[in-house]
């Protein structure tokens, strides 16, 4: 990365901002500011220029739109299909100021602080970043699962209390999206000061934790850990949909899946060899150590991302610099038509009227918790198979869930093949047919890996029940879990994909929603998991659960083919 990018960097990172406030703006200038000691324009011409550009863009793209909508209607009215020409529900529309005569925009097309405009090396760079947060916070939970037989014998508890340390604390991380992830939509606060903040109060709380000598005062801190330290989990996708094109979006997100899949299957790997030696505190503090160090990255080498929040920023600047208040970003004007009780709103309910409201979020919310209950509950085999039958010590235990992680880098290179031989061409074919350069596609493209995703989890399940046993070697059911790893990989890249992109100017608050349902029943699956397999065996248990993913197969198939009628009919699609 050149030099004046890394400067450009650190200046947008909170130790960068920290050092300008504490200089008092003296320092780590930027663009305008340089021009103004130089006693040139601090208000570039073309940044006018910009805006009636993009003015003339969003009303060609709108043309465009209408006449692609018109053609689908023709050729539904030419097969005999009744065609409703006025929505029941009108969508509603985006109100950007672009008659707003001092509206701040990006100085042109190519302004560097554009964050869609960052270099490779720069968006990599944050790409690294965010993937490191969210395998600080994920491991969180499995790393704790393998000393919970310690915890029994150290607090004095049954094995289901002892659980329940793993399952607030999956359950605060679900809750806690729906807070700190709409919050870093707001212009006036973005995306870095909400990953600092919580990510400084989830190292502090380790260290309590790892000390603790009671039940209650543990449960009460890892729910405290998993709500403060959630952002990562919601957040980092909306922080890459901020930085990449929809063409390019899908590997950087499938680069962050792969990350959050590490935390889940890493956890019981580093957890399992520390709980074995030193007992369950030992977790802890490597959730201490892990967590700080990413603490550190950030602080010097996160920037801000969210697009509203530099514009905003830049127009602050510029009315210091000027002195003429009238100077606002499109985020300012936003903000200035919203009373506390609408920011309280967007804040705490509107996740929730997303999820509840529009049925696609529901049922592919729903989805995603039902297979995130099933992984939960389907971990607790794990001892029971390879510590009970194959003989595993605790510590080896723990490596048996690298066979997710192998699933899981199939799944990345079966994606990467299918976005670069599939998807890549459709969006320049898009982009030909619009007569530009930014090509999109329908959301309901993203989902065939679903596809694939939703024959593993049965086939996975069943496979792996009925193959535990002490006559066949432990190889073949470690060989099974590919396949859970690969059809979770896919499945979740697949909704991570089309979410966004279905609900573009809402993709925090959804993907919050998604997160938040997920969560529960992640949270709550483990607290029967050891009685099920225990009541019903290895292999009715297992195959329970692939019996609860065969019924959901339909749903990524009937959104692939009706998704689009649906979202004709909501307010909130982009």
């Amino acid at each position: 990365m050149p030099a004046h990018q890394g400067e450009d960097l650190f200046r947008e990172t909170f130790m960068g901002q920290a050092m300008r406030i504490v200089s008092g703006n003296q320092c780590l200038l930027y663009p305008d500011e340089d021009r103004a000691t130089q006693g040139l324009p601090i208000v570039l011409k073309s940044m006018n220029e910009e805006r009636l550009r993009q003015k003339k863009e969003k009303e060609e793209a709108q043309k465009r739109k209408e006449a692609r909508e018109e053609k689908k209607k023709q050729e539904r009215r030419d097969r005999g299909e009744l065609v409703t020409e006025d929505r029941d529900q009108e969508k509603e529309k985006e109100e950007m100021p672009e008659d707003y005569p001092f509206l701040v925009t990006w100085d042109d097309e190519n302004d560097p602080q554009n964050p869609l405009n960052w270099s490779t090396g720069k968006k990599v760079f944050v790409t690294f970043g965010i993937c490191l947060i969210t395998v600080a916070i994920y491991i969180g939970s499995a790393i704790y699962s393998q000393g919970i037989e310690n915890v029994t014998v150290d607090l004095g508890v049954n094995q289901t209390d002892a659980v329940l340390g793993l399952s607030l604390f999956v359950l605060g991380y679900g809750l806690g999206p729906m807070i700190w992830a709409p919050m870093s939509e707001i212009p006036a606060i973005g995306r870095m000061p909400v990953y600092i903040f919580t990510l400084i109060a989830f190292v502090a709380i380790q260290v309590p934790t790892a000390l603790i000598q009671s039940l209650g005062g543990l449960l009460a801190l890892r729910f405290a850990a998993g709500f403060i330290g959630s952002p990562s989990l919601a957040t980092g996708g909306a922080s890459l949909n901020d930085i990449y094109t929809p063409k390019k979006r899908a590997y950087s997100l499938g680069v962050w899946g792969a990350a959050a899949a590490c935390g889940p299957v890493m956890g019981p790997v580093v957890g399992g060899f520390a709980a074995e030696a030193n007992g369950w505190r030992w977790t802890i503090y490597e959730l201490l150590w892990l967590s700080g160090g990413a603490l550190i990255f950030l602080l010097f080498c996160m920037p801000e991302t969210n697009s509203m929040t530099i514009l905003t920023r830049k127009a602050r600047r510029i009315r210091k610099l000027t002195g003429d208040d009238r100077w606002k970003s499109a985020g300012d004007i936003e903000t200035e038509k919203m009373t506390p009780v609408q920011i309280v709103q967007m804040t705490l309910v509107f996740p929730f009227v997303l999820t509840f409201t529009e049925p696609i979020v529901f049922f592919l919310n729903l989805y995603t918790a039902l297979v995130y209950g099933l992984l939960y509950i389907w971990f607790e085999s794990f001892p029971i198979v390879f510590i009970g039958i194959y003989g595993f010590t605790l510590g080896l235990e723990g490596v048996a869930f690298l066979g997710i992680l192998v699933g899981t880098v199939i799944g990345f290179i079966s994606l990467a093949i299918y976005l670069r031989v599939h998807l890549e061409p459709k969006f320049d074919s898009e982009a030909e047919e619009d007569g530009g350069e930014k090509g999109t596609i329908l959301p309901e493209q993203r989902l065939p890996p679903a596809f694939v995703a939703s024959i593993c989890f049965p086939l996975c399940l069943f496979l792996f029940g009925w193959l535990s046993r002490e006559s066949i070697i432990w190889v073949v059911p470690l060989l099974c879990t590919l396949l859970f790893g690969i059809g979770i990989y896919l499945f979740f890249m697949a909704v991570l994909n089309y979410l966004p992109d279905a609900y573009p100017t809402k993709a925090a608050s959804v993907l919050a929603g998604n997160d938040f349902f997920r969560s529960s029943f992640g949270g709550a699956f483990p607290l029967f998991a050891s009685a099920m397999y225990n009541n019903l065996g290895v292999g009715w248990a297992s195959s329970t659960l692939g019996f609860i993913s065969l019924a959901m197969i339909p749903i990524p198939f009937v959104l692939y083919f009706y998704g689009d009628k649906i979202r004709e009919k909501s307010k909130y699609t982009g």
